[in-house]
């Protein structure tokens, strides 16, 4: 037989199913990893096995050479067995042959698919909607692959008959199981992983019902929506069933419904509009189908009723003031809609929002305005048309103010105290006028700058509450407040309010502009703190290795100098500078200043300081001697008749004898030496004088 079908329908590329331990043989790489996937479904006292392979050449091939189906006994009693026990349970699991489908597609269209993708002579795909924009109609192979799988995924017998499902009807309770499916395809045309899975009877779950069903009734339709991203793993599919006595329910569509069947599938929702008759009360609830074609509970049902729409809409126009608390409300409605309604209401509210009070019932569905004498201040007014069917329609609001430009008084006795956390309260006295509408709090950091606005609508009561940042370099804050009416006229601005933060920021750091050390003293020069709440400097010193410091000098005017005539010669001094403000926060110290005083006592001269002219090497031989220790080098100074005295030589203090080559005949030379010792200071200048 040859089987010819023209497929009209939506279809889901994918094998979906319970999670489980999938078992695969990690030996087999390739770029295309070709494996057999397999979930397993528990029931009460059987296991179902379902599974596929991942490429449709390897599904052709296994349809000819088939599965080979093992079950190992893994664990008995809770316990791990030793040597886990083989059981084949199909060497040769393979789709059955064509004469044993003959007779079921006659009856089960979905067969039928299955049947022409594994024996057609040709398999033809058409379709409309999304089905084009889902298959885009490639090689017959994958197609018939992919039809196949799919309804394999709906119908568990026909999976069962495609080769691709098994029924395992001997397992036990205090058993658990893997179970392989493996291919018999010869590695030498295709090498095909084999997949598995690890379960037991224990793992049995009823399935769950479908949730976060709802209903939508609008006019003659409901919008029928779920989620199915929730169970995305336990159903593919659902039936749709319906009734208007909440008793008898029919399915209202003849396949199983799934995310494929709307135009938006970027949504974890599903949604179906299903046509209705208004007014009549009807019941919803939907069904869940599993890979292993298992129906699901039912549902929560949905109730709900469609109503027809009132096609009309009043529209008010025109505002007529008679006096200030009087007004004459004019509005729009077709006449043929009179028939509908059973007349019109008034709704008032002080703001736009949803807050509408119904005012004025009854009115006549012939009337097109209507008188309301009660205005205050600011009015806003809706109109309703009521339906015979009980639809309404209301219409968009009409904002009314009788005629008012007098704005408030000035705000008086504004007031307020700010705490350690920066919480500003403020309070005032309310004005007396009845329209106020309340206040606006305006502030600034400084006194020139333009005040900004810290409330978003008038503020009814006298008192507000801010925060203000205290760490900050400005140490007020200002605030003024304005009266606003209903008509939004404004009162000019209340006296300013001029509030001290607390003070929890020390004053910015003095810094060190200028030192140096004469005549025995330390002079110092600093740049004062930029703060402006300074109360006074004060300078600290540390002598060599001392660890306090030692406070030598306060001032509270602008003195920036000091001189430090209490330092010793040879002594190491650091000196650090504060700033402390008012509130006895005291400001980190400026940058140190490390000064070593030198001693400046002279050291006696140096002894033996002698000069001798030599003939034979034509230089003049200065020597010396000096005991001290202490000496780190000598300076040799020369003059002669024409060059003043300057420093020719310095050498270390080791040293006792020099030759000065650079002398000429006939020629008078002064020579001077002085001792520097390691502390810096010096010793007196001795001389000698020859002719050479």
């Amino acid at each position: 037989m040859k089987f010819k079908f023209l497929i009209v329908f939506f279809l889901i590329v994918t094998v979906s199913g319970k999670a489980q331990v999938k078992i695969t043989n990690d030996s087999i790489l390739s770029e295309k990893k070709i494996e057999i996937q397999v979930i397993a479904r528990v029931q009460k006292d059987k296991i179902l096995l379902r599974w596929a392979v991942n490429d449709p050449l390897a599904w052709k091939k296994l349809n000819k050479y088939g599965y080979l189906l093992e079950r190992y006994t893994v664990t008995r009693d809770n316990k791990t067995l030793e040597k886990p026990e083989k059981l084949v349970l199909g060497k040769v699991v393979k789709p059955e042959a064509l004469e044993a489908w003959e007779k079921i597609i006659e009856i089960n269209d979905e067969a039928a698919i299955v049947a022409q993708a594994l024996y057609g002579e040709n398999f033809a795909v058409t379709g409309a909607d999304n089905l084009q924009s889902i298959i885009n109609l490639s090689e017959e192979t994958q197609q018939r692959f992919t039809f196949a799988l799919y309804t394999a995924d709906k119908d568990f017998q026909i999976a069962k008959k495609a080769g691709l499902g098994f029924e395992d009807l001997s397992p036990k309770q205090n058993e658990k199981y893997i179970y392989r499916i493996l291919s018999n395809v010869p590695d030498t045309e295709m090498k095909i992983a084999y997949g598995g899975v690890f379960v037991g009877l224990k793992e049995y779950e009823p399935l769950p019902k479908p949730m976060d069903f709802t209903a939508h009734f609008t006019d003659s339709s409901t919008m029928l929506s779920w989620n199915f991203k929730i169970l995305a793993h336990e159903y593919g599919s659902y039936y749709i069933e319906r009734s208007s006595d909440k008793k008898t329910f029919k399915r209202i569509t003849d396949k199983p419904y799934t995310s494929l069947n709307q135009q938006n599938s970027n949504n974890n929702r599903i949604f179906y509009i299903d046509s209705i008759a208004n007014n009549i009360s009807y019941s919803y609830r939907i069904q869940g189908i599993s890979a292993f074609g298992e129906l699901s509970p039912y549902s929560e049902i949905v109730t709900g009723k469609s109503k027809a729409i009132l096609k009309f809409v009043p529209h008010l126009t025109v505002k007529e003031f008679k006096d200030d608390t009087t007004v004459n409300l004019i509005w729009e409605f077709p006449e043929e809609g009179s028939n509908e309604i059973s007349g019109f209401e008034l709704n008032r509210s002080d703001n736009d929002d949803s807050n509408y009070k119904t005012v004025i019932k009854n009115i006549s569905p012939k009337s097109r305005n209507v008188v309301f004498n009660k205005l205050s201040s600011t009015n806003y007014f809706t109109l309703t048309a009521i339906g015979k069917n009980g639809n309404n329609r209301t219409s968009f609001p009409m904002l009314v103010q009788p005629v008012d430009s007098i704005p408030p008084a000035q705000p008086i006795g504004l007031k307020g105290v700010i705490d350690s956390l920066g919480v500003v309260k403020l309070t005032w006295t309310h004005n007396k006028e009845k329209d106020l509408l309340g206040y606006r709090i305006y502030k600034a950091n400084n006194p020139d700058e333009e005040y900004s606005q810290v409330t978003v609508s008038p503020s009814e009561p006298n008192t507000f509450e801010d925060k203000v940042v205290v760490k900050t370099l400005n140490s007020k804050v200002y605030y003024k407040i304005i009266a606003v009416d209903y008509r939004y006229n404004m009162s000019v601005f209340s006296e300013p309010l001029i509030l001290k933060k607390p003070d929890l920021i020390p004053p910015a750091s003095p810094a060190f502009t200028k030192y140096e050390i004469k005549d025995g003293s330390v002079f110092l020069e600093w740049a004062n703190s930029s703060s402006e709440d300074v109360a006074v400097h004060q300078l600290y010193r540390k002598e060599n290795d001392q660890k306090d410091w030692a406070l030598v000098f306060e001032t509270k005017n602008k003195e920036e100098k000091f001189q430090d005539k209490n330092v010793k010669d040879g002594s190491l001094y650091k000196y650090a500078i504060f700033a402390k403000d008012d509130s006895n926060l005291v400001s980190n110290p400026s940058p140190g200043v490390n000064l070593l005083v030198p001693k400046y006592s002279v050291m006696p001269s140096v002894k033996g300081f002698f000069a001798q002219a030599n003939k034979t090497t034509n230089t003049i031989d200065l020597s010396w001697e000096y005991s001290n220790n202490e000496v780190d080098s000598f300076e040799i100074y020369k003059a002669s008749d024409k060059d003043a005295l300057q420093l020719i030589q310095i050498v270390v203090g080791k040293t006792k004898r020099l030759s000065d080559p650079t002398i000429t005949i006939n020629t008078t030379y002064k020579y001077g030496i002085r001792a520097v010792f390691k502390d810096g200071r010096t010793s007196k200048m001795d001389f000698f004088t020859i002719k050479f």
